[in-house]
C-alpha cells in the first residue's frame, strides 16, 4: 500500500527468438542441446525444492470481461470479477506461467459502497471510502471475504473456500493479505467466532493510549473528514445518502498512516484507523523485548520465548491478529503478504509468524518494507520469509531503463544483500506500482525484458509477477478515484490486455495481439525455467565488474552479466539494455568462475541458450592466462540463459 504510449513496433517475434551471431554448428551438439532443454524445462515436476513464482491477481479484476470503463461506474456499469471466474482453465493458464503460489489481492471484507444490507451488512460511508469499489487495505472484517467477489454474497465465505481448494488441486498455493497496521474506520466484523471482539470494543476511549486499547484516541475531539483538494468529490460527485461531508466517530481515532490529527489531510489514510501495538505515544515499547541474540534462533525457539511470557504483558491487539492469521490457515490458506509491516514493531512478527509456523511450518510470509536498514530485522527477528526488494533493485532498474543508471549498479545492489539474498523477493510490477507499459516506467513492454530476466534470474529469491503483466497491460484507464499506469484498486474497472487474453473465460489468447502473445510466450519460458533450472537455486557470481576492469570492448552500461551455477548446472546470464544498439563483445570467465564451475580445460566446452527456442551451440575458448571467453552478440533488448 502506497499511497500513454501505443504498443511497441519492433518484431514479436524478433524480440522473443533473438539469438546471437557467431555460432558454431554441429548436428550431433544440436541434438544434445534439444534434450538438455527438455530435461532443464521438465525439473519443475522433480523432486528439487522450487525457486517460487507468486503470481498476483487483483481479485475484483481478474475475471471481469466488462470494457465500459466508465469513470467512478458502478458495479452494474463497469464489472466485477468473482471468485467463481477463477475455473480450472483459469488456473491451468495461470500454473502453466510457472506459478507456485497465487496471491489473491482484496478478498478480506473491505470497506464497499454496493449495498448489502439484506444480508446483515452496514453501508459504508463514501467519505471515509476511497473509490467505489473501496480499498483492499481498509479491511472492515477480517473474519469473512468481499461481498462483491461472491455469486452469492451471502454465501461468500464457502465460495472462497472452494477457490482455495481449486487452487491447491491445481498444483498452487494460496496467499492473501493481512493488514495489520491499520483497519477501516467502520470496523464491524459480522463473521468473528463466538468470544472473538471487534478491534476496539473494548477500548478506553477516555485516555490517548492504553497498552490493551486497540486504537489511539485524540481526546476531545471528534473525527472531521479531510477537506478535499484538487476539487476531489466523493463518488465523483454522484448523490448517496451517507455522501454528505460527515462521519460520525467520537472520540477520534488516529489516522492509519500515523495521523494524530481529529481532521486529517486529504493525502493521509483517512479511510482508516492506526491499531495500537503497545508502542506508546512517545515511541516507547510497552511489551516484552527479544533478548539479545533472539536474530540467531529458529522460529520454533521464537515460539517458545513468547509461551513463557505471561499473557497479560501481550497486548490485546497482537492475539486478534493471531486467532485472525490462525482462522485462515485452518481454512487452507498457505500463507500471508503483509501490508506496510515496517509501521508495526518486529516483536510483534516475532510473536505472531513464529505462531503462524508452529502451526503450518511451510507457511509463505512476504512482508511490504522499504527500509533496508530494516531488511535484517524483520527477516531475523521477525522471522519473515521474504521481503519486497524494491528500494534498491527494482528502482535500479527502473532507471537503468530511464538512462538514469548504468548496469553496473546492479552488482552492487545485490551485493548489498549478499546475506539475505534468498529473502528478497523480486518484481516490476505489483498493484502500488506502474505499469511497465505504461510511459511513466518502460513506455513498450518489449523494453523491460532484460530487467525482468536479471530480475528473476539473479538470485534464489521468488518472483512476483502481476496479472496483465505477462500481456503488456499499459493501464491506461482513469478509473475514477484511481488514474492512470497504475491499474486502479480502488474503482470497478476493466483490465483491457488480460481481457483479450482470457477471451471470455477461455484464456487462450484468442482475442490478443500477436505482440501480446509473443510476450506472454517469454514469460512462460523464463518463469518456469527459472523455478526449474538447477543452477539457480546454487551459487552467485557477477561477471559485471571483471568486463569493465578487463576495458572488454563492446561490453558497456546497457549490459549485465552475470553467472548461477550448481553442482548440477553451469549457467551464464547476459542481458543488453539497450534498445536501439545490439552489443557484440567477448565475455571473459575468469579464472574463480572456472574453478567454481570446475571446468574442464582439456576438452572444448560448448553453451546453449535455453531461454531461446532455436538450438545453436556456442563453443568456450579456454586462454593461456587461464581464463576463458565466450563470443557474444545480442541484438537490442536480448537475453541469453547460456548452460553449460
Amino acid at each position: 500500500m502506497k499511497s500513454i504510449m501505443s504498443l511497441s513496433k519492433l518484431s514479436p517475434i524478433g524480440l522473443v527468438m533473438l539469438i546471437g551471431c557467431s555460432p558454431s554448428y554441429d548436428t550431433s551438439q544440436a541434438q544434445q542441446v534439444e534434450a538438455s532443454n527438455k530435461q532443464t524445462l521438465a525439473q519443475a515436476e522433480s523432486s528439487l525444492p522450487h525457486k517460487a513464482v507468486v503470481y498476483q491477481v487483483f481479485t475484483r479484476l481478474y475475471g471481469n470481461t466488462n470494457t465500459t470503463n466508465k469513470p467512478w461506474g458502478t458495479i452494474d456499469e463497469n464489472g466485477v470479477g468473482k471468485f467463481s471466474d477463477f475455473t480450472d482453465i483459469a488456473l491451468k493458464d495461470i500454473k502453466s506461467l510457472g506459478v507456485t503460489h497465487v496471491w489473491y489481492t482484496g478478498v478480506p471484507h473491505h470497506a464497499v459502497i454496493n449495498d448489502y444490507t439484506q444480508i446483515g451488512i452496514s453501508n459504508d460511508d463514501p467519505d471515509v471510502v476511497k473509490g467505489r469499489a473501496g480499498s483492499p487495505y481498509a479491511v472492515k472484517d477480517y473474519y469473512n471475504v468481499n461481498p462483491d467477489l461472491a455469486d452469492n454474497p451471502a454465501n461468500r465465505l464457502a465460495e472462497f473456500e472452494s477457490l482455495i481448494a481449486r487452487t491447491h488441486q491445481n498444483g498452487m498455493k494460496v496467499l492473501i493479505d493481512i493488514v495489520p497496521n491499520h483497519v477501516a474506520r467502520n470496523y464491524q466484523s459480522l463473521s468473528a467466532p463466538e468470544g472473538v471482539e471487534d478491534f476496539g470494543f473494548s477500548d478506553d476511549n477516555t485516555v490517548e493510549y492504553a497498552k490493551n486499547n486497540d486504537f489511539y484516541y485524540v481526546i476531545g475531539q471528534d473525527f472531521s473528514v479531510p477537506d478535499a483538494i484538487n476539487g476531489y468529490q466523493a463518488l465523483g460527485g454522484e448523490a448517496h445518502p451517507l455522501s454528505d461531508g460527515q462521519f460520525k466517530e467520537s472520540p477520534a481515532k488516529w489516522t492509519g498512516n500515523g495521523s494524530r490529527l481529529a481532521k486529517p489531510d486529504a493525502n493521509d489514510w483517512y479511510e482508516t484507523v492506526k491499531i495500537n501495538y503497545g508502542v506508546k505515544p512517545d515511541g516507547s515499547y510497552d511489551f516484552p523485548r527479544l533478548p539479545a541474540g533472539f536474530e540467531h534462533k529458529s522460529a520454533a525457539e521464537h515460539y517458545q520465548f513468547w509461551q513463557q511470557q505471561d499473557a497479560k504483558d501481550i497486548p490485546n491487539s497482537w492475539r486478534k491478529f493471531e486467532h485472525i492469521a490462525q482462522y485462515w490457515l485452518a481454512k487452507g490458506v498457505d500463507g500471508f503478504r503483509y501490508d506496510m509491516a515496517e509501521m508495526v514493531p518486529v516483536e510483534f512478527w516475532s510473536y505472531l509468524n513464529s505462531h503462524i509456523k508452529h502451526a503450518k511450518t511451510d507457511a509463505f510470509l512476504l512482508a511490504e518494507v522499504y527500509n533496508p536498514n530494516l531488511y535484517r530485522a524483520y527477516i531475523q527477528q521477525g522471522k519473515m520469509d521474504y521481503l519486497y526488494d524494491k528500494v534498491d533493485l527494482y528502482d535500479t532498474l527502473k532507471a537503468i531503463i530511464h538512462d538514469k543508471k548504468s548496469t553496473a549498479q546492479i552488482a552492487v545492489d545485490q551485493a548489498k544483500v549478499a546475506d539475505i539474498e534468498a529473502h528478497m523477493l523480486h518484481f516490476l510490477e505489483n498493484h502500488d506500482e506502474q505499469r511497465i507499459n505504461s510511459p511513466d516506467f518502460a513506455g513498450t513492454p518489449e523494453a523491460a525484458l532484460p530487467a525482468m530476466v536479471v530480475s528473476t534470474l539473479i538470485s534464489r529469491s521468488p518472483t512476483l509477477v502481476y496479472f496483465g503483466q505477462d500481456v503488456g497491460e499499459p493501464a491506461r484507464e482513469n478509473g475514477g478515484f484511481g488514474q492512470a499506469t497504475r491499474t486502479s484498486i480502488f474503482d470497478y474497472v476493466g483490465v483491457p490486455a488480460h481481457q483479450r487474453w482470457m477471451n471470455n473465460g477461455k484464456f487462450d489468447g484468442g482475442q490478443s495481439t500477436e505482440q501480446e502473445k509473443a510476450l506472454r510466450d517469454y514469460y512462460q519460458r523464463l518463469l518456469n525455467l527459472s523455478h526449474s533450472a538447477p543452477a539457480l537455486k546454487g551459487e552467485y557470481q557477477e561477471l559485471d565488474t571483471y568486463q569493465r576492469k578487463q576495458n572488454v570492448v563492446g561490453y558497456d552500461n546497457k549490459v549485465f552479466a552475470f553467472s548461477r551455477f550448481s553442482e548440477q548446472q553451469k549457467m551464464l546470464v547476459i542481458s543488453n539494455f539497450d534498445q536501439h544498439n545490439g552489443k557484440q563483445f567477448s565475455l571473459t570467465l575468469p579464472q574463480s568462475l572456472l574453478k567454481a564451475w570446475q571446468f574442464n580445460h582439456t576438452e572444448t566446452q560448448y553453451m546453449h541458450d535455453v531461454l531461446s527456442q532455436i538450438q545453436v551451440v556456442y563453443p568456450i575458448e579456454t586462454q593461456a592466462d587461464g581464463t576463458a571467453k565466450l563470443e557474444i552478440t545480442l541484438a537490442p533488448l536480448q537475453s541469453m540463459v547460456m548452460v553449460l
